[in-house]
């Protein structure tokens, strides 16, 4: 398998979704570095806070869908949570090879290929986890290659408040005019449900000063279109 490859991106950049995960076992090292040997600008990844405050790599709030047993994340030790077993990609074994990395390995990935990090803070989260990833990210890369995502507009806020000038996108899924104030307010850039978006809103959004992010596109045509109204990234499984 490879990834299906666009002949022209303009100036829109890639984001690998959880690595590269149309190939590899999403948020796994594997489909990092899978990703970071590919043309990719970012690898982006999702982040919880474990029970014993640790900050573990993994998209659901529970580990049933991938793992061999169901531990929510915020409720089981970085411990427990290391010696689940990961279902392969593409099969329905479990393999001791795959674990939940820590956010610090992720990060090294990031370092080692030259890759842009995009990190989902996923739930809200308290200021003191929030100033502690922060410090992860300024101790294990260069923050200036951090971008920062979430659901949660209060998790944005606060990471602005420990870097002022620090790259963050809101996630949503839906586009509105009362979306485009509140950004501006708070100098925050847009990572949106691609569906959502037509040529016009994008024109609005640059128009404000606002970079525009989408997720999930992994079809060709539809990237396509997304960059010929001047997206300027597209977060992907397999597209490149």
């Amino acid at each position: 398998m490879d990834t299906v490859f666009l002949q022209e991106k303009g100036h829109t950049r890639m984001i690998a979704h959880r690595g590269l995960s149309g190939i590899e076992r999403e948020n796994t090292l594997p489909a990092f570095v899978a990703a970071g040997n590919r043309s990719y600008f970012g690898l982006e990844c999702d982040v919880h806070v474990t029970r014993d405050g640790k900050y573990l790599v993994h998209h659901d709030d529970s580990t049933g869908r991938v793992c061999e047993r169901d531990l929510s994340l915020e409720n089981s030790t970085a411990e427990a949570l290391r010696a689940l077993r990961v279902r392969e990609a593409g099969k329905e074994r479990f393999t001791d090879s795959l674990k939940l990395p820590f956010l610090t390995e992720y990060l090294a990935v990031c370092a080692r290929y030259g890759k842009t990090a995009v990190i989902e803070l996923k739930n809200p989260m308290a200021a003191e986890h929030i100033g502690a990833i922060v410090s992860i990210c300024e101790q294990e890369y260069d923050p200036d290659r951090v971008i920062f995502i979430s659901f949660c507009f209060e998790n944005l806020v606060e990471v602005r408040k420990l870097r002022p000038r620090q790259a963050v996108q809101f996630l949503c899924c839906e586009y509105s005019a009362e979306l485009i104030a509140r950004l501006k307010e708070h100098g925050f850039d847009l990572d949106i449900a691609y569906q959502a978006l037509t040529e016009e809103n994008i024109f609005e959004l640059h128009a404000a000063g606002i970079l525009v992010n989408c997720w999930t596109c992994d079809d060709l045509r539809d990237a396509e279109r997304l960059i010929a109204w001047g997206a300027d990234f597209i977060t992907t499984n397999i597209l490149e």
